[in-house]
């Protein structure tokens, strides 16, 4: 399959974490070897005592039920499956708390198994019919016998924008940040609109401004509990900074030596800013 940023003239610049490059979602040949296990309880990953969510077995051999494929993994199938109770040996860790501990490839794999999981959990009944829904054998989806709808995971695309006015970026904060957190502007993309759309309406909405030379930075998967962020780059082109009050409660432009607390690492959020404290 031929690179789809590449192929519409866009080159990102970003190496995404949760993006999962050697696992081959829908392998051409049965898998033969022992599968690797991740077992999710509520919002969070069991881990083995190495501090990894990849489990080789699960302790007392005690497979869970309702176990789903999400890939292969140098030759491994990769089965995910909700749990109730931490088996003896394990212990429950945040994917959050993985930043900076698990490789890119295991972030990409484990962010992958929770959002199947979070999707077979909220839909074991029919959106139209209201009917129990069954696992459909041949693909990750959800079958209803009654009136015969198919529902697959839900992904919801989303912009990330970082605008740069001269030699400041913009940044906004929002009240569900912690203390003194600041970050660029994002948000969900609606219905009959694409993502360059988006990002325009988002920050005009958000802080009042208006930008230009929007420019493709790169995507990333953010498994909190669905997303697909698009991140893009933007030069401002008018008005004043009126935060809306709502998502945003104060945002301003800021120089490289006086920058407020910034999101992690992990994020794309992080990376567009480094991207420009680095001068690219």
């Amino acid at each position: 399959m031929p690179d789809t940023a590449k192929s519409i003239g866009m080159t990102p610049v970003f190496s995404p974490h949760f993006a999962a490059e050697r696992l081959v979602f829908h392998p051409a040949v049965p898998l033969r070897r022992p599968p690797l296990f991740v077992l999710v309880m509520g919002g969070d990953l069991l881990c083995g005592p190495d501090g990894s969510a990849l489990l080789s077995a699960v302790p007392g051999d005690q497979t869970p039920d309702g176990l789903l494929f999400i890939g292969g993994l140098d030759g491994r199938p990769v089965v995910a499956a909700a749990v109730d109770a931490v088996p003896a040996g394990l212990r429950p860790v945040p994917l959050r708390d993985l930043f900076g501990i698990a490789g890119d490839e295991e972030l990409g794999v484990l962010g992958r198994a929770v959002q199947y999981v979070d999707f077979d959990r909220t839909h074991r009944y029919c959106g139209r019919c209201g009917a129990a829904t069954l696992m459909k054998e041949d693909e990750i989806a959800r079958v209803c016998p009654s009136c015969g709808l198919i529902v697959y995971p839900r992904l919801s695309p989303a912009v990330i924008v970082r605008v740069v006015r001269d030699d400041r970026v913009l940044l906004a904060r929002s009240p569900a940040f912690p203390a003194g957190r600041y970050s660029v502007i994002a948000g969900f993309v609606e219905p009959g609109e694409n993502v360059e759309h988006a990002a325009r309406r988002e920050v005009r909405e958000e802080t009042g401004i208006s930008i230009a030379n929007l420019r493709y930075f790169g995507s990333q998967p953010w498994p909190f509990p669905h997303s697909l962020m698009i991140g893009f780059t933007a030069d401002y082109a008018g008005e004043e900074i009126v935060p809306d009050g709502l998502e945003v409660e104060d945002a301003g432009w800021f120089a490289r030596d006086a920058l407020p607390d910034l999101p992690g690492r992990a994020s794309i959020a992080r990376a567009l800013i480094d991207d420009w404290l680095d001068g690219r």
